[in-house]
């Protein structure tokens, strides 16, 4: 499958404007560097905003969902360097979600993206599920212009850290779905199409957020390995 691991951790925030300079230096250079040196952490991408909704988006992809809970990492996140201490306060809005991979379907990452977050209503969990990851997504990912699609669910609730506590408490996710491809029309076309927020809610979906985004800058574990 196109996504490198088993889960995933997404994050949603702003950063006060005055700060977003540094930030993307500072995310560039040393925060993704930091991640990906983590056992378990595979890829991470940062995306920005090209419609409403939250400026930033970041995918991490991860060997399993207890990377997410490991030593490793809640150790990182317990011990912010003096950079991520100063970069925290700038942080609003924060979501974070610790995420099973449910379905990925197509190959590779394309350069735009289109962001669903939403909450099911229970008893129609099983029905959307095989919509969306049988029925809807391995057409999609085929379709001109788009590339892969991602399903993820919320599987770990975040522990409060050091970091967690200089910025605020983070939200959650409940369900995410992330479609990427080549072609921006193509992958933004879909929150009026197929992947309309009706579209969803007919099918037990509730609060459905759509974003687009392109990505900003990508690292892998192996060239942290390299390195």
């Amino acid at each position: 499958m196109p996504l490198l691991g088993q889960a995933a951790m997404l994050l949603n925030f702003d950063i006060v404007p005055e700060a977003v300079a540094e930030h993307d230096d500072w995310h560039t250079h040393e925060h993704l560097p930091e991640r990906l040196s983590i056992p378990g952490f595979l890829r991470g991408t940062r995306w920005a905003a090209t419609s409403a909704g939250p400026a930033y988006c970041v995918l991490y992809e991860v060997e399993q969902l207890a990377t997410l809970a490991s030593e490793a990492y809640l150790a990182r996140l317990n011990n912010p360097s003096p950079w991520t201490q100063k970069m925290m306060p700038h942080y609003r809005g924060m979501s974070r979600g610790l995420c099973r991979v449910i379905r990925s379907c197509g190959l590779g990452m394309g350069h735009y993206a289109l962001q669903l977050r939403f909450k099911l209503v229970q008893e129609s969990e099983a029905s959307l599920l095989q919509w969306l990851g049988d029925e809807l997504m391995p057409v999609l990912c085929m379709r001109p212009g788009l590339g892969s699609i991602h399903l993820l669910q919320g599987g770990l609730t975040a522990t409060m850290t050091s970091e967690q506590r200089i910025r605020g408490a983070d939200a959650g996710v409940d369900w995410a779905l992330l479609v990427t491809g080549y072609q921006e029309s193509a992958v933004n076309s879909l929150a009026q199409g197929e992947l309309a927020g009706a579209a969803l809610e007919q099918r037990g979906a509730t609060q459905v957020i759509a974003t687009s985004y392109r990505s900003a800058y990508t690292l892998t574990r192996q060239e942290i390995s390299a390195g």
